[in-house]
């Protein structure tokens, strides 16, 4: 039986004095690490391996760390931990909000990043990990394969969502006509914190219903509940997982 391959991780900032102790101090802890210190050299570096993880700095030159995310999250459906600045509190909404999986502070304590990348990518693995509870979801004519992440509406095409989006919609489909609060949704697509960032949430379902609905000031499948938090209004149908 052959050990399992080591976790690789993309290392995305611009400051050396940072970037390259943590990647040595990385590598001890196991980890196979690339560096890149810009997103330029981020996403050439991705044409030639695509990791299990990318550690994101937000402030850098030329495009910035929040447009990268968005790439990553939308296109790539990569984990993602933002590297902030103290006191960037704005960037870290706007990550999480885009699909960042979680954010350290700088400075930080080395051992807490590894412990955050472990419990990233045990959240990450889990999800991804096929199992007899995991079924297609139909509703009002459309289909998520959370397998898959795809979305497909009544006409069948394709509706790219990003990774933050696709948790918030797995959240809704599996409590149909359940009111959920903000809290609730926070915990179920984003958890350590996100209670901090409750517009979060907000913003997400404003982009799943500009998505989704057929006019979206008046939602008919995601439904406000004034006071509440919101409602998926539709019967949801669970059948089995298509094959391949």
């Amino acid at each position: 039986m052959t050990d399992a391959a080591p976790t690789r991780l993309l290392l995305v900032d611009d400051e050396a004095s940072l970037r390259e102790p943590l990647a040595e101090y990385l590598t001890r802890q196991g980890f196979v690490v690339r560096q890149a210190e810009d997103a330029a050299k981020a996403r050439a570096a991705l044409l030639e391996d695509v990791p299990d993880l990318v550690l994101l700095d937000i402030m850098m030159p030329g495009e910035d760390g929040l447009s990268l995310c968005r790439h990553l999250t939308e296109t790539r459906h990569l984990p993602v931990i933002l590297l902030t600045a103290k006191g960037e509190a704005m960037d870290r909404i706007v990550g999480l909000e885009i699909g960042a999986d979680d954010y350290v502070p700088k400075p930080f304590e080395p051992r807490e990043l590894v412990a955050r990348i472990r419990s990233v990518l045990r959240r990450a693995n889990k999800s991804a990990v096929p199992t007899e509870e995991d079924a297609l979801y139909e509703f009002d004519g459309w289909r998520l394969d959370p397998l898959k992440r795809k979305l497909t509406d009544p006409h069948g095409n394709v509706v790219p969502i990003s990774s933050a989006e696709f948790r918030l919609l797995v959240a809704f489909v599996g409590h149909p006509r359940q009111v959920l609060d903000r809290d609730r949704l926070l915990d179920m697509v984003q958890g350590r914190e996100a209670h901090l960032f409750d517009r979060a949430v907000d913003n997400q379902v404003s982009r799943l219903r500009r998505k989704m609905e057929e006019d979206s000031r008046d939602p008919k499948l995601i439904q406000t509940v004034w006071g509440g938090g919101y409602r998926f209004a539709a019967d949801v149908r669970r059948i089995a997982p298509e094959a391949g």
